[in-house]
């Protein structure tokens, strides 16, 4: 009996304390938790977020579901019912669970599940949860060189900006896969290529004949994949005659105009001397004649005084 007596302040004071601490027994306050702190979920498909509860005495609780987003909350359910951006969207599920009917990559934010219940010794519980939608990819820009020239260097680009998270990227040569390593290809190919799978480029740095032909490219995340349409690449041996041939005629036709317009400076045609330079002007001292003596006109001469 002694040893009663004693033990019962000492449980009292601990209750105090663990009371006071927030320690108290899983029966005198709501607790919750989740099964997934970090959930994925495809674009257009259904998804659930988990908010359990573990421990509560009051019945009726006051549950609410807040969206957050670049730091500013807003409620997707709020007395009894859904709101904001899930409205017509979800459904609440026992107990706290909420249903994402068709998750959309604007759904892509964290949500905070809130309980509260003031029957409870602890009354109030959250949970937090990060929710991250992959989007799949649509149809890559891809651009394929149409002729290029044996022993250059060429580039082919894939490019894909609406999937999420981003895609990686592969290339096919004639609905064959090209290796992202060359070297483990099994097949005798131009090994001189190098495959970059996050930025989608394709580097020949020396183009040979069996590099011709038909590429396309993919890209590809945990949503899905999508790839552009086949386009043809042609390759050309080096035409030595042909370079010689447009070479000389070029040289030809310049020697050819040079003459001409040499052959012009030579005859004049270019001289800026005109034809008044050959008219010679009456000396100060000579008369001019406006008529015929012997017609009885008057005829003026520089010795006349008035």
């Amino acid at each position: 009996m002694r040893l009663c007596k004693m033990a019962i302040p000492r449980l009292i004071v601990c209750f105090v304390i663990y009371t006071s601490l927030g320690l108290i027994p899983s029966s005198l306050g709501v607790i919750l938790r989740t099964m997934d702190k970090i959930v994925w979920a495809n674009e257009f498909e259904p998804i659930e977020l988990t908010c359990l509860i573990e421990s509560i005495s009051t019945n009726n609780p006051r549950i609410e579901w807040k969206k957050i987003k670049n730091g500013v909350p807003s409620y997707v359910y709020f007395q009894n019912r859904i709101a904001g951006d899930l409205d017509q969207r979800a459904q609440l599920r026992e107990p706290a669970n909420i249903l994402i009917f068709n998750a959309t990559r604007s759904d892509t934010a964290e949500y905070r599940c809130e309980v509260a219940a003031i029957e409870d010794q602890r009354d109030f519980d959250e949970i937090l949860i990060s929710l991250a939608v992959r989007v799949k990819p649509v149809v890559p820009r891809c651009s394929v060189p149409e002729a290029v020239t044996v022993g250059t260097s060429t580039e082919l680009r894939c490019l894909e900006n609406e999937g999420f998270p981003a895609p990686l990227y592969r290339w096919f040569h004639n609905n064959e896969e090209l290796a992202q390593d060359p070297k483990n290809t099994p097949k005798p190919v131009n090994t001189s290529y190098s495959i970059n799978p996050d930025t989608g480029g394709l580097k020949i740095r020396i183009v040979k004949k069996e590099d011709a032909g038909e590429y396309y490219c993919q890209a590809k995340n945990d949503a899905g994949y999508a790839r552009c349409p086949s386009q043809m690449m042609e390759v050309y041996d080096v035409d030595i005659l042909g370079i010689f041939l447009k070479s000389f005629g070029g040289v030809v036709v310049f020697f050819g105009l040079a003459g001409t317009i040499c052959h012009s400076l030579k005859r004049g045609c270019f001289s800026n001397k005109g034809h008044n330079e050959n008219y010679n002007w009456p000396a100060q001292n000579e008369g001019v004649e406006y008529g015929d003596a012997d017609e009885g006109h008057f005829r003026h001469k520089s010795s006349f005084i008035i």
